[in-house]
């Protein structure tokens, strides 16, 4: 369903630059097989976090807060970081202070401008989670690869990730 047999060689950018082309069967699998895993593995990966009443994006706020300098970034630079609209952040991160993890604070010389700032409960919890967050890492991706296959996920998804992100910088 949706591929056609092309000429096209692998790796060129050939049928991706014609919208009207379907994918071939092998550009079918991996894409659906990309689909399928990585809404299995944010699912488990999300339960893995349920019993500490944090959810993905909680923990990936948490640590990219905790790895800032001052546990602390612009609103607009914690967006970016984790690739959210600034209005999902702002709700996010309204939840979060709820929890006492997180904390806005006004950026001097601008009034419009806030940054989140991670709080003593918010470090204390990413210490005690970040352990239990790498096992299910490990068990439910890290440990089902070979070094070499880490490798190659890792070139492709820097192409890709490169790609969206100029895109997302242009909009």
């Amino acid at each position: 369903m949706g591929t056609v047999e092309t000429d096209t060689e692998p790796g060129s950018t050939e049928a991706s630059s014609d919208t009207g082309r379907w994918l071939t069967p092998d550009e079918q699998d991996a894409w659906r097989a990309y689909l399928a895993t990585s809404k299995l593995l944010f699912r488990q990966l999300d339960r893995d976090l349920q019993p500490f009443g944090l959810s993905g994006n909680d923990y990936e706020i948490l640590v990219v807060l905790s790895e800032a300098p001052t546990a602390r970034l612009r609103m607009t630079d914690l967006a970016d970081a984790t690739a959210q609209s600034r209005s999902r952040l702002s709700h996010q991160i309204t939840r979060m202070e709820a929890a006492g993890l997180v904390r806005r604070e006004t950026c001097p010389g601008d009034k419009r401008g806030l940054f989140a700032v991670l709080t003593e409960t918010g470090m204390a919890t990413i210490e005690r989670v970040a352990p239990n967050h790498v096992d299910s890492v490990r068990r439910h991706f890290i440990g089902l690869l070979t070094p070499d296959q880490l490798g190659a996920l890792r070139e492709g998804y820097a192409a890709v990730n490169g790609h969206l992100r100029e895109i997302r910088e242009r909009d």
